[in-house]
């Protein structure tokens, strides 16, 4: 690919995921539905059914979930130059918008109507934390496998408080073993 559609192309994600940063508020979660609106519904960059493996890939790096998966979507679409300006265009909004709080918000925090603002912000996230769940578990294979390892992994992460690196290590790891298994079954039938 030319170069000039290459810088073409970036700008296009850069500003795509500085749309999707400036308009989400509560983190990776809350712009995963953004995320596979703008860039598998709306303007086709990848397929609706990668936005599962995005993510799952963007859980298991070290990083934040929401430039993680600006990252992978913008080296899947424009290479280095793609995945570059996604990651720029998704962070800078937050960076800016730190800047403003933490010089603001020392003189603002006690007026009622900001503390009622940020009520209601964590209200909005909540329902797109729960649009993402419910996107998920329709996405999701339905056996008794996965039940199995969601509600374990649910045990582990919110009643028994462990290590969610170790958690998603181990859940991959009983996801290959049980691919692994399923598949000399189907040899073997």
């Amino acid at each position: 690919m030319p170069l000039r559609e290459r810088v073409k192309k970036a700008l296009r994600l850069f500003l795509i995921f500085l749309k999707i940063g400036a308009f989400t508020f509560g983190g990776g979660y809350a712009m995963i539905p953004l995320i596979e609106y703008e860039t598998a519904e709306k303007r086709s960059l990848i397929e609706k059914d990668e936005i599962s493996d995005i993510v799952a890939i963007a859980e298991s790096t070290p990083g934040p979930i929401a430039v993680n998966s600006a990252t992978f979507v913008g080296c899947r679409t424009a290479g280095f130059l793609g995945a570059f300006a996604a990651t720029v265009g998704v962070v800078l909004p937050s960076f800016i918008i730190i800047l403003l709080i933490a010089f603001f918000l020392r003189r603002v925090m006690d007026y009622r109507i900001v503390q009622y603002a940020f009520f209601g912000i964590r209200a909005g996230v909540l329902a797109l934390i729960v649009k993402a769940v419910v996107s998920f578990w329709r996405r999701a294979e339905h056996n008794g496998f996965s039940w199995c390892v969601m509600v374990a992994a649910f045990l582990w992460a919110a009643i028994l408080d462990w290590s969610v690196i170790a958690l998603i290590a181990l859940c991959g790891l009983a996801g290959f073993v049980y691919c692994l298994v399923q598949r000399r079954r189907g040899a073997t039938q």
